[in-house]
């Protein structure tokens, strides 16, 4: 009976790879080919597209799309968005239509600019404050620290480190980056997918708001132009927020010249360009919000030496931008001290 069983078992075992073999996915007559390299082509850069009619089909049209957005054959890339990209080829021929797909990957075609910075004022900071978010608004500096059982809101005097008001969290909730928009204040929490917004003067909680379009949540900032809201995750991806609705409307993948940028954390705007902390790195990549493209470079590394050393000390993070004095103000997790500094290019 054993080895009746293990026949039975064997044959029905062969039925199910034989039946699982033809999924119902018929392969496609038809290819795209491009002049990429690699499938990697650099913005400014020709894209020419043909089609591989492998069983000679009689084609009567083909029309070629980007990312949703129709392009010819020969199509110069120099406003397209960096990062990965989809092509889409919609091929009619004997009275059918078929559309096949390629991704490639757009970079930019400069490298980014290094610059440096000058110290203008140090201020005290609350070395106990895991710094994730941080925002000037109407004069007053706001801050959003981390940690489960640690996270607060609060709004912050900044010259003399003096907090003038305070919110905790619930403990459950490890907060993250914030923005301001019309007297509201956006924060996200990490892993909890969920946001809070609150008033602006009073810090009272209004009400809250979920996101799925990430698996966590890290830095916020918003053009004041349009008030539309981005949001970072970790990844290379920053998102854009309808400030109403915080539904995503598009998206944009940071890049440079050799390839993605991973790790973006918080936030700031700064006079039409995303200045983003990377995570684990002690500097600031300034960021096209049209295309994703890192335009420049700001190595912070020396200001960890800056500050007292002790067992808790963390990396840089935390940008808020003055419009009124028109400078950066940069601090770190668990640093004692808020930096205003001046950008220089080397």
């Amino acid at each position: 009976m054993k080895l009746r069983n293990l026949f039975i078992v064997f044959v029905l075992s062969l039925i199910v790879v034989a039946c699982g073999s033809n999924n119902g996915t018929k392969k496609s007559d038809f290819a795209i080919n491009t002049n990429t390299k690699r499938n990697t082509l650099t913005l400014g850069e020709a894209l020419n597209l043909s089609v591989i009619n492998a069983k000679n089909h009689n084609i009567t049209s083909i029309s070629y799309s980007l990312s949703g957005k129709g392009i010819s054959e020969n199509e110069v890339l120099d406003t397209e968005k960096l990062g990965k990209q989809t092509i889409k080829a919609t091929i009619s021929y004997d009275d059918k239509q078929e559309v096949v797909k390629q991704d490639i990957v757009i970079l930019n075609n400069e490298k980014p600019k290094v610059y440096t910075y000058k110290i203008i004022n140090e201020y005290p900071h609350d070395i106990t404050s895991y710094t994730q978010g941080l925002e000037f608004y109407k004069g007053q500096l706001y801050e959003s620290t981390g940690q489960y059982k640690e996270s607060k809101l609060r709004i912050v005097d900044h010259k003399t480190g003096t907090i003038k008001k305070n919110i905790n969290l619930s403990d459950t909730y490890f907060a993250e980056g914030i923005t301001i928009v019309n007297d509201k204040i956006y924060q996200l929490t990490w892993k909890e997918k969920i946001g809070f917004v609150y008033n602006a003067e009073t810090l009272e909680k209004e009400s809250s708001f979920k996101y799925g379009h990430s698996k966590e949540g890290w830095g916020l900032a918003h053009d004041p132009s349009d008030n539309t809201i981005y949001q970072s995750d970790g990844t290379e991806y920053i998102y854009e927020l309808s400030p109403e609705t915080l539904t995503v409307d598009d998206k944009i993948q940071v890049y440079t010249n050799k390839g993605k940028i991973i790790g973006i954390n918080e936030l700031e705007w700064v006079e039409g360009k995303l200045y983003a902390n990377r995570y684990q790195k002690d500097g600031v990549a300034i960021i096209n919000p049209k295309n994703g493209a890192v335009e420049g470079v700001i190595d912070f590394s020396p200001l960890k030496k800056l500050v007292s050393k002790h067992d808790k000390l963390d990396v840089l993070n935390g940008i808020a931008f003055n419009p009124e004095t028109k400078t950066l103000f940069v601090t770190g997790k668990k640093w004692d001290k808020l930096f205003e500094v001046e950008i220089i290019e080397k």
